[in-house]
């Protein structure tokens, strides 16, 4: 806890120092005067070339010279020939992409260590792993006026002008191009971010629990000895596995979702946190050194204090933006508001098929609902087969990350692509053990590769470590797609971080194919839907909590990691009763509030409740049409705003009513069969 205090402590000093946002120094007259003299040029879009000097003014700083100063630079840097700015715009993207691709290359270098499974970890790995290369980027760009360069002449479009721009795909470059320089954020918040986020991830990275250490109701080892769980992804997982394995599949997931609340309510003893020294019994917390009961210290709010920290050094940035970070998340980076998306959250929670679903699933477990059957699994194919069999498949594929990276072509071969072009892809991509639960780290110049990160134990890859990889491969090939195949640098990506879990999402299903375990359920059509929809009910009820912990800690800025604790607890059961007791019949549980992202990833949960939404969607388009070409073809259009991409995508606005019309038709269809 002391370490967490410190940081806390550091980053309030850095953000207290740094100088505050500073009045506007440009005048209304003085704008005025540009934008008259620059039309007097015949200037081709009055309207932009508006935008453009009154965004240069909004973020012109006393440091960069006088009011005389301002009006010389706009009128001697505005661009109103095309052909001119058509060319200046291709140079601009040329140095960017050499700009971000190399800080993204010292940033994957100095990160490695803590996010590979490269051995044990020393205070100056975790010093270097907080240092951020490019936080003076933007102060650089500012002082040498490319910044206000580019914000003059491809000033920040509304998400309506941008929704305007149809296929034109230059004017989509141009748009991107102004997003970039909206504010001035100052070298030291930026680094006090970066600081407080590091250090979240690197106390997740090493949030294990040694499952053969942790005793059952009464009192015995369940678990493998050499199970190691990391919280929350593998802990999740494992309740996952356990269905279909009778009784003690059963005490398998209660004693983990006992783990679970004794981590949201920080009474684990610190003791047994990413060590198997002792056993543990979670029950009625008591921890053991083989038969003596010994004592131990609680965790005391630790997970609460990184949250708040990462919290400060974000919330240090609204005075430069105008905006708070729950703004800048939904409306800026996601592009829809998080008004529209708790509206559509909430539609769908309230739907009533949910409680078809959740009698069916209850049918099929033969007891009733328990909180942990969030993550029921029984839909799915893989929840009927023995795992250990899997993971014995897995780990004679892909005994190693070198063998799985010489696979990747075989894997894109058997999904569709053809030989060159899976051998396109794959070079693209390299293979390391994490040392966290696994993620995909994107190129941001052509010429580097996108990683893929998954945990590769010494005895080779468990099935739980191959589902994921998976997963990340369908975000390394988005990824290699919107980087070299899209036309403009500035338009590489997509349109957010759901659309790339969409298609991560599209290959993790895809898992069993490709070991060549075929699903031939005649109903595997419904059982899909079925298991989306209880997917989604899962995760857009997290989604929900985590905008509304963000939207707590807003109106109590200053809350102490206690504090936050208990309205994270609270606001996780008001949550539940709410939107799940009604299905399971059981109240005030604190089950959504054990999500990891929620600490080291902030806001980013409703990322993968729209990227389901999206994946649907994709997956009803994919049907009965060439699946990599569809891919090639759609994670090529880049970043788009949402509702152009899924549209050019798939000619259907963004919704999740083509879900809800299957959940009514599925569960009518079984309620009869019945």
């Amino acid at each position: 806890m002391k370490n967490a205090i410190f940081l806390f402590t550091f980053i309030c000093m850095m953000i207290s120092c740094t100088q505050q946002q500073k009045k506007p120094v440009i005048s209304d007259s003085a704008v005025k005067q540009v934008i008259a003299t620059l039309t007097e040029k015949e200037t081709p879009s009055p309207t932009l070339l508006e935008k453009g000097v009154k965004q240069v003014a909004s973020l012109w700083q006393e440091t960069d010279g006088t009011e005389a100063d301002f009006i010389r630079f706009c009128t001697e840097n505005y661009i109103a020939d095309p052909a001119q700015k058509e060319q200046v715009f291709l140079k601009v993207s040329d140095y960017l992409e050499a700009i971000y691709g190399n800080y993204n290359e010292m940033t994957l270098q100095l990160q490695r260590k803590v996010q590979e499974d490269t051995g044990e970890l020393l205070p100056v790995d975790e010093l270097f792993v907080a240092y951020n290369p490019s936080t003076h980027l933007d102060d650089d760009l500012y002082a040498n006026k490319l910044a206000f360069l580019i914000a003059l002449n491809f000033p920040k479009l509304a998400l309506e002008e941008k929704e305007a721009l149809g296929n034109d795909r230059l004017a989509w470059a141009y748009a991107r191009l102004g997003d970039r320089f909206t504010s001035r954020i100052p070298s030291e918040i930026l680094q006090a971010y970066a600081t407080a986020n590091s250090d979240a991830d690197v106390y997740i990275s090493h949030y294990n629990i040694y499952a053969g250490h942790l005793l059952d109701q009464s009192g015995k080892k369940i678990f493998p000895e050499d199970m190691i769980l990391l919280s929350h992804w593998n802990l999740r997982d494992e309740i996952k596995a356990d269905y279909n394995k009778g009784q003690i599949g059963l005490d398998k997931q209660q004693t983990i979702y006992e783990v679970m609340k004794r981590i949201i309510a920080q009474e684990i003893p610190q003791e047994v946190i990413n060590s198997g020294t002792y056993d543990w019994n979670p029950f009625n917390n008591t921890v053991y050194q083989g038969d003596r009961k010994v004592s131990f210290t609680e965790e005391q709010n630790i997970r609460y204090q990184k949250f708040i920290n990462n919290f400060k050094a974000l919330q240090a940035m609204d005075a430069y933006t105008g905006t708070t970070y729950i703004d800048r998340n939904f409306s800026d980076d996601m592009e829809v508001s998080v008004a529209d998306a708790e509206s559509l959250f909430k539609s769908y929670l309230s739907s009533p098929e949910l409680q078809k679903i959740g009698k069916m699933v209850s049918e099929r477990l033969g007891r009733s609902l328990e909180a942990f059957d969030i993550w029921y699994d029984g839909f799915k194919l893989r929840s009927n087969l023995d795992e250990e069999k899997l993971s014995a498949q897995t780990r004679a594929l892909y005994p190693n990350a070198e063998t799985m990276e010489k696979q990747l072509p075989n894997i894109l071969t058997k999904l569709g692509f053809s030989k060159e072009r899976a051998a396109y892809l794959a070079d693209k991509i390299e293979v390391d053990a994490a040392r966290g639960s696994g993620h995909a780290w994107g190129a941001s110049m052509k010429g580097q590769k996108s990683h893929l990160r998954t945990r590769i134990p010494a005895e080779g890859m468990d099935y739980k470590g191959y589902n994921i990889a998976i997963h990340e491969f369908g975000h390394n090939v988005e990824q290699t797609l919107s980087l070299y195949d899209v036309d403009y640098y500035t338009l590489q990506g997509v349109p957010n971080t759901a659309f790339t879990e969409a298609l991560a999402f599209v290959f993790q299903k895809r898992d069993l194919d490709l070991l060549g375990i075929p699903n031939n359920n005649p109903e595997k059509d419904q059982l899909d839907a079925l298991d989306k929809a209880w997917q989604l009910y899962e995760i857009a009820g997290v989604s929900m909590l985590d905008i509304a912990v963000w939207k707590w800690l807003y109106a109590n800025p200053n809350a102490t990691a206690g504090q936050l604790k208990e309205a994270v607890i609270r606001l996780s059961k008001e949550i539940w009763n709410e939107y799940f007791s009604p299905v399971f019949g059981i109240k005030d549980e604190p089950i959504l509030a054990i999500y990891s992202h929620m600490i080291s990833y902030p806001l980013y949960l409703s990322a993968y409740t729209f990227g389901q939404i999206i994946e649907y969607q994709l997956e009803q388009h994919l049907k009965g049409k060439d699946f990599a070409g569809e891919v090639d073809r759609i994670f090529r259009l880049g970043r788009l705003t949402p509702n152009q991409w899924i549209l050019q995508a798939t000619g259907k606005p963004l919704s999740v009513e083509p879900l809800l019309k299957q959940m009514k038709l599925y569960t009518l269809a079984f309620s009869q069969k019945k």
